[in-house]
């Protein structure tokens, strides 16, 4: 035990006859490492797209509920009547009459 801890240590298992076999597994896990890391990258990436997309999402939906509140206000009667009376109109005094068109035979 003692003496295969030491060989391991002293890289004896990288240069003895059957070293190939360690070298290929070597290089193996080292390319896996690589696609790992690289994947942990790109995860990475997506995380902090979607979050920033997240917060561009919220930006909007707040200046829409700002912008459908201007506009409900705009449309109302007393805003109407002001806008109106700087141009010197007025509402009328009297209320619309219906015109009711028959058929004649």
């Amino acid at each position: 035990m003692k003496k295969g801890f030491y060989n391991i240590l002293k890289g004896k298992f990288l240069v003895s006859d059957d070293a190939l076999k360690n070298w290929r597994f070597i290089i193996f896990l080292s390319l896996l490492a690589l696609v790992m890391i690289g994947s942990s990258h790109v995860a990475d990436k997506k995380v902090h797209r979607i979050a920033k997309l997240n917060n561009d999402v919220k930006e909007l939906k707040s200046e829409y509920l700002d912008v459908r509140k201007q506009v409900t206000q705009s449309k109302m009667e007393s805003k109407i009547t002001k806008a109106m009376a700087a141009r010197g109109l007025q509402p009328s005094e009297t209320p619309p009459q219906k015109i009711i068109i028959t058929k004649q035979q």
